[in-house]
């Protein structure tokens, strides 16, 4: 039942996030096919715009950011990153940041006026969770800054690595987190290769908690024993199975990351490329 209160923030959150150029409200205009920048940061930190040119010539034409800090992302205000990213014809869709209470409304703010409809949690410290009770606060957390995001037009997901697949107390520290979040405020933005590297399968956890997987970090892996994250298509993660089941994950956006290369790194996020656009997705 819809209260009130319920009725008029999330008005308030929808005549807002009209105003954004890519919302989280209406699908994009085109197709988007996006890419961590966390992939090129080497050559990000020589030539953060010659780099973004070598992204595009590559497809791609959405970017999430893995540079924020001190209300700057990549060195650049917001308005700058925005329009550097536009002019190169890349939409500035999300953003990972360390994100809390404490400096919740400057990262709301800078996200926004980045032209960025995400903003991400993409990892928490080991004193975080030591527990599977400091899972549940840490569900809590995210509910709250989930919402401060809603209200104010944003998305707002976590990020998975491998750790929160292994048991404590007989439970899986990333169902806990999935069963104590909030859906109209919490997504989940989830990274392919550490949950496969953590024991666990895509397709499982869509049929378990369909609709809650709304952002995608496609990540391919080796076959070898060192499983190291290589070219989508060219690994052992079967990615037309996966995007055949987007809609019951509730995939909006997703984006290629790679942490490792054995060719050359603009090859290698060209090749990536051509093969999801290959799977017409």
């Amino acid at each position: 039942m819809q209260t009130r209160r319920t009725f008029i923030k999330t008005a308030s959150a929808v005549s807002f996030a009209m105003t954004l150029p890519v919302n989280i409200f209406a699908a994009p205009k085109k197709n988007l096919i996006g890419i961590q920048l966390y992939t090129l940061r080497e050559q990000i930190n020589k030539d953060f715009e010659g780099t973004l040119n070598e992204i595009a010539r590559a497809g791609y034409n959405s970017v999430e950011a893995a540079g924020y800090s001190d209300g700057k992302f990549y060195g650049y205000s917001p308005k700058e990153y925005k329009k550097i990213c536009e002019d190169k014809g890349l939409f500035p869709t999300s953003s990972h940041t360390s994100f809390d209470s404490d400096n919740a409304g400057r990262v709301i703010e800078d996200t926004l006026s980045g032209g960025m409809s995400w903003v991400v949690i993409p990892w928490i410290p080991p004193e975080k969770r030591k527990t599977i009770d400091s899972y549940g606060k840490l569900a809590g957390e995210l509910n709250l800054l989930g919402e401060q995001c809603r209200n104010a037009g944003l998305g707002f997901a976590y990020h998975n690595h491998a750790f929160e697949f292994g048991e404590i107390d007989g439970k899986i520290p990333y169902d806990i987190l999935l069963q104590n979040t909030d859906p109209e405020y919490v997504a989940m933005e989830l990274d392919m290769y550490w949950m496969v590297y953590g024991g666990k399968q895509p397709l499982d956890y869509f049929e378990k908690f369909p609709g809650r997987f709304e952002l995608w970090h496609v990540k391919d892996m080796e076959a070898g024993p060192e499983r190291e994250s290589t070219e989508i298509g060219s690994g052992i993660i079967d990615w037309p199975v996966i995007f055949a089941e987007k809609d019951r994950a509730g995939m909006k956006m997703f984006y290629v990351e790679q942490e490792s290369f054995k060719m050359e790194p603009f090859e290698s996020i060209t090749k990536s490329c051509a093969y999801l656009k290959s799977l017409k997705q």
